[in-house]
Order: structure tokens, then sequence, then C-alpha cells
């Protein structure tokens, strides 16, 4: 457990197992830590429980887009990121396996100073239920090393994932949709024939089958990338252990609601959505910004009503549903095993290769700097090649 406020000692009251706080958040994710530290800024005081002692210690590579980096230097914390965990990156490419390059991606086409991707490399409480009094929740029950304790606030919001406890506790209902595929996941240290000093692989297998992957041994994976993408055989001869690989498994999540009178959904609690838009964790840090808005004024009013706090999902659902929308279309297209649909698919993405107009639109899309689809329907036909566009060399930033 964590507290964050500028004058915590003087402002968190505990006594016997009781925490007094205004805002309690349950999980130190990216949405929970960066809503706290926004908080925090504005003298809020803030409690955050989160499962894990530390912060994870194996690989877990994060993608970090422009809107989730403008969040960090919103909040001063963008140029202390530790050179040695942090790898900028500019380009994308888009092969078709046997090793075809369909599309490339550049992201210093994007405005500056956010004209980049970041790739990231990375307190024992548990949360028991929610406190709830005259159809308001008012706090949470927690355990921790020290025993059961209780935190009253005037807003709790679950920032706990997309199997959230929280969003449970609030009976909130959810349709939870597991992908079949999940990402293998690795970093790998290119060597001089290679323009780029590193390269992030993702590997997508079949959900519950990375032991068997393991099994079939570090050789095989590296001959099953090889066909795929011969021109990176000697990359991927660079994977020596499993200790430089991950599997995230991946799932999308949808709910009627993320408010309740005391309580608020943020991040992967109230919309997780498949890794293809990578965008998960960036709408949980705008979730973050967007809630810290909206809460000073919440506690200066003293309303904490769900009426309040939907103002906070009026703003932040439009663009979650449609990035939801469009990671769906991806993962139905982009992992299809049906030869016509795989045709169209590379049909689309050499389009973008050429289209400048259209690859932009999908750039800040994936960026974070849209809020409405990156293709109407006109553009969906002339990315299939039906029909001509005469604007094609448009740039739209």
């Amino acid at each position: 457990m964590s507290v964050s406020s500028h004058e915590k000692q003087h402002h968190v009251q505990m006594n016997k197992g009781m925490i007094e706080t205004d805002v309690a958040i349950v999980g130190a994710g990216g949405g929970g830590a960066v809503l706290a530290l926004a908080l925090a800024k504005q003298n809020i005081h803030t409690v955050v429980v989160d499962q894990a002692v530390s912060p994870p210690n194996s690989l877990r590579g994060e993608i970090l887009q422009p809107n989730g980096q403008h969040v960090l230097d919103r909040l001063g914390v963008l140029s202390s990121l530790p050179a040695d965990a942090t790898l900028p990156v500019r380009h994308f490419h888009f092969c078709r396996a046997g090793g075809m390059r369909l599309c490339s991606i550049d992201y210093g086409d994007l405005p500056a100073p956010y004209n980049r991707a970041i790739v990231t490399l990375h307190y024992g409480t548990s949360f028991i239920g929610l406190i709830l009094e005259d159809d308001r929740i008012v706090g949470l029950s927690m355990k921790g090393r020290d025993g059961p304790a209780t935190i009253r606030a005037k807003v709790v919001v679950g920032a706990d994932g997309a199997f959230s406890k929280v969003r449970e506790a609030l009976k909130i209902p959810v349709d939870l949709h597991l992908y079949r595929d999940g990402y293998l996941v690795a970093l790998l240290e290119s060597d001089d024939q290679i323009s780029e000093s590193f390269y992030y692989v993702l590997y997508m297998i079949p959900k519950d089958l990375m032991e068997a992957v393991k099994q079939h041994g570090i050789p095989a994976l590296q001959q099953t990338w090889s066909r795929i993408a011969p021109p990176f055989t000697r990359l991927f001869r660079n994977l020596h252990d499993w200790s430089q690989v991950a599997y995230l498994p991946t799932g999308r999540v949808r709910t009627p609601r993320w408010v309740a009178n005391g309580a608020v959904l943020i991040g992967d609690a109230a919309h997780a959505m498949n890794p293809h838009a990578s965008q998960g964790r960036m709408q949980a840090m705008v979730d973050a910004m967007a809630l810290s808005d909206l809460l000073p004024s919440c506690l200066a009013d003293q309303d904490y009503s769900a009426a309040r706090l939907s103002a906070f999902e009026r703003a932040r659902r439009p663009q979650v549903t449609m990035l939801q929308h469009l990671t769906d279309q991806q993962v139905f297209y982009w992992n299809t095993g049906n030869p016509v649909v795989a045709f169209i698919r590379d049909r689309v993405f050499q389009t973008l290769d050429r289209n400048a107009r259209l690859r932009d639109q999908v750039l800040s899309t994936t960026a974070g700097l849209r809020t409405v689809s990156p293709f109407s329907g006109i553009d969906r036909v002339i990315a299939a090649w039906l029909f001509p566009d005469i604007r094609s060399h448009e740039r739209s930033q």
C-alpha cells in the first residue's frame, strides 16, 4: 500500500486499521499510478492499494504512444524516464509471412515533440470489498501484511484490470471476451547488419500454448520466426534464453456503465481492449488525467454522485468505443487464415504504403491523437484498391 499526498502525514488518518482519505485507488498500474500522481500534484489526499509488493521484474515491454507521452510530460515525469529502461522507436514495418514488406509507418511524420514511440521495460495489499452507506460507496476493506484494514474515501477508483474486483463488488455487468490468441513478446538486441539497435518482436500464439512453445525449445522458435521473416534470421539468433520472452494474454471488456455513487472504473476495469491498437495502457492514462480534472470540483462541491461522475464517462467513452471496434476489425483481418481475407488485408497495407493521407490517419489513431475512426466508408473502398484517391498525397498532420 502507498499513500500519495504532498503532506500525507497531516491528512491521512490511520487509527486501529482505519484510514481516511479523499480518493482511494485500487490498482497501481498505468491508470492508477498516473491518477495518484495527478491528484497528489493538486494536493488531493489519495491512497493507492495494490496486491503486488513491487513493480514486476520480468520482461513486460510496453509501447508508450505519443498520447501517453503527453500525459507523462504534463505530469513532469517524461524527461525523468531512465535511459536504460526506454528505447525510442521511429519506424514500424509490416511484412507478409515470407518477408515481403507491405507497409512502413514513420512516427517522424507526427508533430514534434511526440513524434516517436517509446518502448518501456520494466504493495502487498489485497482488496476485500466495498463499504456502502445510503446507496453510496464510502470506502473499501482490505487485508495487508499488518492484517485487515478499512479505508474511508469520498471516491473509490477501480483501476484493477480486466478481472476487476471493484467492478465485481459494484455489481456492474461485464462482457468479458478472451481472444483466441495472445502475444509472445521478445526484445532482441541487433547486430551491425541491422539498422535498429533493438527490435521489439510480437508473435501471436494461441492462448495456453506458451508452455508448449517452450518445450519445443528456442531453436524451433527461431526457425519459425525465420520462415515468417527471412531478412531477420540473424536477429532471431540473438534470442538466447526464455528470460528475454514474456507471454501476454489478450481480452476485451465492455460494461454498460463506469460509474456509481462514490465510485469510478478506469482503464482495463472499464474497457480492456486488444493490444492490436497499442492503446490499452494509454487509454488508462488518459482516463486518469480526465478523472483528475473532474475530481477537484466534485470534492469542492461534496458531490460524488454517479450523475456528477458520469461527466468522466461521457468524455471518455467515444474514443474508447472507437478503438475497441477498430481492434476487433484488426484482429479479424490480421489473424485470419482465410486466403481471400488475407489478400484484401495485404492490399490495404500496400495502399497505406503509397497513400500518405490514409497512412497519416492510421498513424494518428495508433498514436492516440484521433477520437474518430481513421477510415470512412469511401476510405475503406479506396484502401481495397476499388476506387482511386485523388487526395492520396495530402498530409493530415
